[in-house]
């Protein structure tokens, strides 16, 4: 299993619009949806093992804070070509087997991946309600094979912080997952 880490987008940057479709309700959705809201937005796929590991805590710990209303969406931007799993046909069993209950879109282009510097899957970022980074890198220690609870607490601890308007923890870790399976061709020039 390749280990890519994120890139660590610099804090306060606004997060890049997006407008994706998300393939399990045919709609599409965009970053204006979710104005005036804290956000947290990840980058991960269907097939990804490291993705796997935390999937159903990422749903258990949104479905804690979408109702204080903290939005959340996941976003696919992993080339198709590569992994037949992470086919856009996959991407509402994904989100029923592991009980996500937030959009899921789909980055065909990669433009937006490459927009927020993604790297890796998972990858977090988080934004306060102005959608400036508050918090961008890992769910929390765990990692497949290292035997680490998997609590989301790098997260949650972010936006705890945010949602009462005290800083943001400091000393925040990268992300380290599978790397985005660029289209040939698109390789981001960020990675290294």
């Amino acid at each position: 299993m390749a280990r890519t880490p994120s890139t660590m987008l610099p804090l306060g940057t606004a997060a890049p619009g997006f407008t994706l479709p998300e393939p399990s309700t045919g709609r599409t959705v965009s970053l204006t949806d979710f104005a005036g809201r804290p956000l947290v937005v990840i980058f991960w796929c269907n097939h990804c093992p490291f993705v796997k590991h935390i999937a159903a805590r990422v749903g258990e710990l949104a479905d804690r804070y979408l109702p204080r209303d903290v939005a959340f969406v996941a976003i696919s931007s992993n080339d198709v070509a590569y992994k037949a799993e992470d086919g856009v046909d996959q991407m509402p069993t994904f989100i029923e087997q592991y009980g996500i209950h937030f959009p899921y879109l789909y980055d065909e282009s990669q433009q937006i991946a490459k927009a927020y510097r993604a790297a890796c899957t998972p990858d977090f970022y988080l934004f306060d309600a102005d959608h400036k980074l508050a918090y961008r890198g890992q769910f929390d220690d765990s990692r497949p094979g290292n035997d680490a609870p998997v609590t989301g607490a790098d997260l949650e601890d972010a936006i705890k912080a945010l949602l009462a308007n005290l800083p943001v923890p400091e000393g925040q870790k990268a992300s380290l997952g599978c790397n985005i399976k660029w289209k040939p061709g698109n390789e981001p020039d960020y990675y290294g």
